[in-house]
């Protein structure tokens, strides 16, 4: 029998959303650990399954799992829109954000890793929406990721030496096709003399590197005030002297200091961006530099003096997430153009 749909008190009992100084890649807990966290409890079976990568709650609509197939409905589960309201809004309390009616939509990062974005009715209108990424707490390494067939030989030898030899990369990709796993992997090549600095909007990056220091945006409050975006953060990290400075997704203005940095002498940094394709990247950043007051051709100088290099990663329908190719900026006419390389 189905166990029952069971939201415990909203109490945060050993979970913060600040990591601990010094625990680095171990920070996480294992996830045998998650039934020990009140409000994981609804969840726990379906989030200790270690295939499992995101776990859905689609209001009175369902519960979805995706164990790297592609998500499937959980046919046993039941719960009310209220139940869901409750689980929502406890989770999002475990990462120190408010969830109600004057705050409908809220992303936090649990210590334990795992990302949980939520969405209240009337926004989502078959009730509560909760949508949870789940780490893989073996922080596959490039070793890992090549076994899994993420990329061949040469591919692997390239991605070598664009750590090697300090090439600025942007990592693209569509949202589960592995971006930020690579980029962690590749980082963690990183010589340790090297003083990485991450920014995220909520910290997902996990480096196996002694000296990685994380920042992550914070939200405003209820009056509007004590927000810190992206942009101001990597225009902050350029005073903390990286020596390789990172954005984990370029998703608004960010991407004119993250540019700037990379044409300033700071090389070896690194960013993602979603994207389709290799032929969409120029058309993705173009739509960013708009937001930051760059038009088509400052956004193209820039892209093409700043990155060295492109990787785009694509999951295929058997959920494997590989490199499906190389691309070098330039520009043409004026406009960012993505030349692939036959790797």
């Amino acid at each position: 029998m189905p166990q029952p749909f069971v939201v415990q008190p909203r109490v945060s009992q050993g979970v913060s959303s600040t990591p601990q100084r010094g625990e680095g890649i171990r920070r996480h807990v294992e996830r045998s650990h998650f039934a020990e966290i009140p409000a994981l409890r609804p969840l726990v079976r379906w989030l200790s399954d270690p295939e499992t990568t995101d776990v859905f709650v689609n209001g009175a609509d369902g519960l979805f799992v995706d164990r790297g197939n592609g998500a499937e409905r959980v046919p046993q589960w039941r719960a009310s829109v209220d139940d869901v309201r409750e689980l929502a809004v406890a989770l999002i309390g475990l990462g120190g954000r408010h969830l109600d009616d004057a705050t409908p939509c809220a992303d936090v990062r649990l210590e334990s890793g795992m990302r949980v974005h939520a969405v209240l009715a009337p926004v989502a209108p078959a009730g509560a929406t909760i949508s949870i990424r789940v780490p893989r707490f073996d922080a596959p390494d490039l070793d890992e990721l090549q076994r899994r067939g993420a990329f061949d030989a040469a591919q692997r030898a390239h991605l070598e030496e664009i750590v090697v030899r300090r090439r600025n990369v942007l990592i693209t990709g569509s949202a589960g096709s592995g971006k930020t796993t690579l980029l962690a992997a590749m980082l963690q090549r990183a010589v340790a003399s090297d003083r990485i600095v991450t920014i995220e909007d909520v910290a997902e990056l996990a480096i196996s590197h002694p000296h990685h220091v994380r920042l992550e945006a914070r939200q405003s409050n209820l009056e509007g005030a004590g927000g810190v975006g992206l942009a101001q953060l990597v225009r902050e990290a350029l005073r903390m002297r990286p020596d390789r400075l990172v954005v984990g997704e370029c998703r608004g203005a960010e991407v004119r200091e993250l540019l700037s940095a990379l044409n300033t002498g700071h090389d070896g940094g690194a960013g993602t961006l979603h994207a389709n394709s290799l032929r969409d990247v120029p058309a993705r950043l173009e739509a960013l530099g708009s937001l930051a007051g760059l038009d088509d051709r400052a956004l193209a100088r820039q892209a093409a003096s700043g990155l060295d290099t492109v990787i785009h990663l694509e999951r295929t329908r058997e959920g494997l997430r590989r490199i499906a190719g190389f691309g070098t900026p330039a520009v043409e006419d004026g406009r960012l153009v993505i030349s692939e390389d036959s790797r």
